[in-house]
């Protein structure tokens, strides 16, 4: 599969999934294309200057009727219409799995130099960082169901709120960190350590987003822009799940695999 495919793939399930909401007459992007583009950048990361660049040089001529706007407008069009990535998010099963992953922001060297500073001090993996922890909770079919984030020296337990919604719908399994002396959501179950391996598989999407989406570390810095490009990554990974399945109709449906699709 050619980029171009994967990009014209990517924006049918968008455009399938999305209401009908109107274009505005002086906007040059429909809302499918919007978001398809916010898409793209996730799933290529690193800087939006390079990304603008190739995305305007290589295939400006698949969006906008061959005209994309300006590229700090572009940017800022995908942080105001973030929302409507909402419409792509999945539905909870009887089981779903949450976990935290930690994202690195700056150096800890760097720390207390800006005061527009978002990301505080933590460990991963036994190495201090200064960033901010995303949250996901997956369904059965490895897709999220919602989402969060937080400063990286928050506790998981500060992720809690997005299991009581799923109080009537979903077991939510999690584990030591999210307990809480005063209490866990009632539909949220804590496994020990060798118990549920099924919760394994957030271990494996989080590894997927590493390695294809670079999500380790990103450059943003201010708090409104960080929310936008983990909404969009959220998005990126559902659909790339999607796609998996249908390029693969003969697949275990719930295999997960979005490697062939990097860009």
């Amino acid at each position: 599969m050619t980029t171009e495919d994967i990009i014209i793939q990517i924006f049918c399930l968008v455009d399938d999934q999305m209401p009908d909401i109107k274009k505005h007459p002086q906007a040059k992007l429909y809302p499918s294309e919007l978001v398809t583009i916010g898409i793209l950048f996730s799933l290529k990361s690193g800087f939006f200057r390079p990304f603008y660049r190739w995305l305007n040089r290589d295939y400006g001529n698949l969006f906008g009727n061959g005209s994309l706007p300006h590229r700090t407008r572009l940017q800022r069009l995908l942080e105001i219409h973030k929302d409507w990535c909402d419409f792509l998010l999945a539905e909870p099963t009887f089981f779903t799995v949450i976990d935290s992953y930690p994202i690195e922001l700056i150096f800890p060297i760097r720390e207390g130099r800006s005061l527009q500073q978002v990301g505080k001090k933590g460990k991963d993996k036994g190495r201090w960082s200064v960033g901010v922890k995303l949250c996901w909770l997956l369904n059965d079919f490895g897709r999220v169901v919602d989402w969060d984030w937080n400063t990286m020296n928050v506790s998981d337990k500060k992720f809690n709120p997005i299991a009581e919604p799923l109080s009537e719908k979903s077991i939510v399994l999690a584990d030591y960190g999210f307990r809480d002396r005063d209490g866990v959501p009632e539909n949220m179950q804590i496994c020990k350590k060798g118990t549920w391996n099924q919760r394994m598989f957030i271990e494996t999407a989080f590894s997927m987003v590493t390695l294809v989406a670079d999500l380790k570390r990103i450059r943003h810095r201010l708090a409104k822009y960080i929310t936008a490009r983990l909404t969009y990554v959220t998005a990126m990974f559902n659909l790339l799940l999607q796609l998996f399945v249908k390029t693969h109709p003969n697949a275990d449906p719930y295999k997960m695999s979005i490697a062939e699709f990097s860009l």
